[in-house]
């Protein structure tokens, strides 16, 4: 179980730069970045070191892509005024924690995970069988446990690499939590809550652990997160003994399921690079309607007067994203009926999508032009990021005895 209060929960979440983003990732994951940071702590990192698992023999397109990966961030919406931006390999302390946690990490808890299997049947063109990518999962969880996050925003298909993660902080803190003298810290630590919040966490924890009753521990939870007066140690104990176990200094993250993006690629399967389907999110507006223009549609619709089905069509699909209802059902009569040629059809996604990327490159322009800005940027949330990570790694060379003074 998460340590942290759910109000007060860290989110963090990355992206490869392996290329130009598209409006697949813009509705699929930078629309709920950009809400996310008005209710959580947000850390969004361009995680390089991940992009070399697949990209080790040609590094080059990752730096130009951190770059331009930033600015299309900062374009969308993201503000660094109330998120962390930074880059993976300018805080070091994630290969440190990545290293440790390797040390107590089984191995076929990475073979099994159904993600390594999968890329190496996608990716048949390229040398597969290294520890960097076999460790991707592992080294993810670092990412994440390293600002001991509670939530993370991923897709259904990302799950399975969060409970790793989850997996591997409990094993952490049974490892390691179980410091000399634990229960009776904690006796003490209870004490300095006072004595009617000391009172009111015994009894919790007994409802919680007598009774399973979890109102019981997310109020207890939320009793400690909101108390100023005890040490950071102290909390850890507490929200160990809390749930039964040894002092958490590992909090175990829970996913939290992005909404499914609907955006379809240019011929219908899903948005993607490597299926040469996609419009960037910066493109320019003549390629953008070119591509839209040349989209396939209901192949029954083979002469203009042949009726056609919208759900046997791509471009409905970008549609149900980007028209309102009136515009919606113009295109239902006007398909099923004959009334409309596709290209007419066509026309109000074109509108649409360049009125909407016109936001972006508009955006974009002032960091285009001052990419000192857009450095500043990342430096300074690397900086922060660092921080914090290296609090994260005393308390881990601490449990690990490895804190030497």
């Amino acid at each position: 179980m998460s340590s942290v209060a759910i109000q007060h929960q860290r989110i963090l979440s990355g992206m490869r730069p392996s290329g130009k983003l598209h409006l697949g990732h813009y509705h699929g994951v930078l629309k709920n970045w950009v809400q996310l940071q008005h209710e959580y702590e947000c850390f969004f990192c361009a995680v390089d070191w991940h992009a070399l698992t697949t990209h080790y023999d040609d590094p080059s397109i990752i730096e130009p892509s951190v770059w331009d990966m930033v600015i299309d961030w900062l374009a969308a919406g993201v503000n660094p005024g109330n998120s962390t931006i930074f880059i993976q390999s300018k805080v070091p302390e994630h290969a440190e924690l990545h290293l440790l946690l390797s040390m107590i990490t089984p191995i076929g808890w990475l073979e099994r995970q159904p993600t390594y299997k999968e890329q190496q049947e996608k990716l048949k063109e390229k040398d597969l069988s290294t520890y960097g990518f076999l460790g991707y999962p592992l080294l993810q969880t670092a990412d994440i446990l390293i600002y001991k996050s509670g939530q993370v925003p991923v897709g259904a298909d990302q799950v399975p690499h969060i409970e790793l993660a989850r997996e591997i902080a409990r094993r952490f803190n049974h490892i390691y939590g179980k410091e000399p003298g634990f229960e009776e810290k904690a006796a003490v630590a209870v004490k300095k809550l006072g004595k009617k919040n000391g009172k009111l966490y015994s009894t919790l924890r007994k409802r919680y652990q007598e009774e399973g009753d979890d109102e019981a521990l997310a109020t207890a939870r939320a009793l400690l997160e909101g108390h100023a007066s005890i040490s950071r140690g102290d909390k850890e104990r507490l929200y160990g003994y809390l749930e039964g176990g040894g002092k958490v200094i590992l909090p175990e993250p829970q996913s939290m399921l992005t909404p499914v993006s609907k955006m379809p690629g240019l011929d219908g399967q899903k948005m993607s690079k490597s299926y040469g389907n996609t419009i960037t999110l910066r493109e320019e507006p003549e390629s953008v309607e070119k591509k839209i223009r040349t989209m396939p549609t209901d192949p029954a619709r083979v002469r203009r007067n042949d009726p056609g089905d919208p759900d046997n069509c791509p471009v409905w699909e970008f549609h149900k994203i980007y028209s309102n209802e009136e515009v919606q059902n113009w295109v239902k009569e006007g398909c099923t009926s004959a009334g409309i040629g596709c290209l007419e059809c066509k026309q109000p996604v074109i509108e649409c999508v360049i009125k909407e990327q016109k936001v972006f490159r508009d955006n974009a322009q002032e960091y285009i032009e001052n990419p000192e800005l857009v450095k500043n940027i990342v430096n300074e949330g690397s900086e922060h990021a660092r921080d914090v990570a290296r609090e994260t790694m005393e308390d881990v060379r601490q449990a690990m005895g490895l804190n030497y003074r």
